[in-house]
């Protein structure tokens, strides 16, 4: 029996002491898992904090001036342009009828000497070459001998005439001499006319006949060779004035009611989009043009602008419909970063940076920096390389936005914004 009541009593204390040791694990669990959720909460907040901290760090980036102009950076300011609605059309650049020559001659002949080269600017009736002919000189004879013709039979006119009045000699002599002093007379300024064609002076003999520009402008193709044979008909050079461009636009059919005479364009040159040029419209043709379902619309160019373009560049514009106009950046001047846009503004009269420098250590000259700051922006229509901006916060008019180069600022933002001395 009493070995009995010890086995109970040992059996006791042993659940007794599980138990407690039961409760002491269950309280030290609880007491970790407090311990990790403060933990956690900390470093969540240090988390936000550091990530509120980069965020405020990273709005703004410097670069030295040797980086500066390394990258390129080219600055701006906002400018107004327009950026409406608009139908695009593709074209290209031309030249009025009237504006472009093909100079071929009269007379077949040999090439003597060429005077201009391609790319030459000349006058009106200057002396592009000279071919040698010698029918030319059979003209002069020709137009000489009729000269001297009718210098005769007007005397043998005049004379004749004085003795029909008084009845000395029959009315048929005098008709005569009449009629062949108008034949003379036709003749002498026929061979005149064919030497002024070939812009060949009446006096004298030569078998040299000047080729001359018919109107001002640049030389395109010289199609002749010294010493060469000249055909009648031949293109022998290319003359264009390049100072009344305009453009030949193709517009589709369902836009036709939407264009009109006056209109404003804008338009960039395929491999030039960087430059931006304004034309107005001035026709618009009645027929498609070809089998296509295009109409050409004609726009002319500011002589101003025109300058710098030659016929036949194609073009890419747009036709606004509506006259209006909005605040506007090259395009590359807005970046992206996350599902936000940004333009980067170059800060003036930035304090310059303050280096801590170690006990012994010598002091060193340090580059002057160059610090631009992101601003956030609003994006709307982009055409013609510009994009129309909208600030978040409003900023000065004259504040100079970074047009080349955002996108470097933009990685270098990204990456903290620190650079090495």
């Amino acid at each position: 029996m009493k070995y009995i009541d010890n086995s109970l009593a040992a059996k006791s204390v042993k659940i007794l002491t599980q138990s407690s040791q039961s409760l002491i694990s269950l309280r030290a669990l609880r007491f970790v898992f407090a311990c990790l959720a403060v933990t956690l909460a900390s470093c969540n907040e240090k988390k936000a904090e550091d990530a509120q901290e980069e965020e405020t760090e990273t709005t703004e980036v410097a670069l030295t001036e040797s980086q500066f102009k390394t990258v390129g950076i080219e600055t701006g300011i906002v400018e107004d342009r327009n950026l409406n609605k608009v139908i695009k059309a593709n074209g290209y650049t031309t030249v009025p009828p009237q504006n472009s020559a093909e100079v071929s001659t009269l007379i077949g002949g040999t090439v003597k000497d060429i005077f201009v080269l391609e790319g030459t600017y000349v006058n009106k009736g200057k002396v592009l070459a000279t071919i040698q002919n010698l029918e030319v000189i059979e003209m002069q004879e020709d137009y000489q001998s009729a000269v001297a013709n009718v210098e005769f039979l007007q005397l043998e006119y005049n004379r004749q005439k004085t003795l029909s009045e008084e009845n000395v000699n029959p009315r048929k002599t005098f008709q005569e001499v009449k009629a062949k002093l108008a034949a003379e007379r036709a003749r002498a300024q026929a061979a005149k006319n064919k030497l002024d064609a070939l812009h060949v002076g009446a006096k004298g003999t030569t078998s040299v006949v000047p080729i001359v520009s018919p109107i001002n402008g640049f030389v395109g193709k010289i199609n002749i060779a010294k010493g060469a044979f000249a055909n009648t008909g031949v293109s022998l050079f290319e003359v264009v004035d390049n100072s009344q461009m305009h453009l030949d636009l193709n517009v589709y059919e369902k836009d036709l009611g939407s264009i009109s005479v006056g209109q404003v364009i804008d338009f960039v040159l395929t491999n030039q989009s960087n430059k931006s040029i304004k034309g107005k419209i001035f026709g618009i043709n009645k027929s498609f043009s070809n089998e296509s379902k295009t109409v050409a619309v004609h726009a002319k160019i500011d002589p101003a602008d025109a300058k710098g373009l030659i016929p036949g560049m194609y073009v890419s514009a747009n036709i606004n419909i509506v006259n209006a106009t909005v605040p506007a950046l090259p395009k590359d001047a807005v970046v992206r970063n996350a599902d936000k846009y940004f333009v980067f503004v170059q800060e003036e009269g930035h304090a310059e940076e303050k280096h801590e420098h170690k006990v012994g250590e010598k002091e060193e000259a340090h580059e002057a920096e160059v610090h631009f700051k992101a601003l956030e922006v609003i994006p709307g229509t982009t055409d013609l390389g510009f994009t129309e901006v909208k600030f978040v916060d409003k900023i000065d008019s004259q504040a100079k936005i970074v047009t080349k180069g955002a996108f470097y600022l933009l990685s270098a933002m990204k990456g903290g914004g620190e650079h090495s001395h």
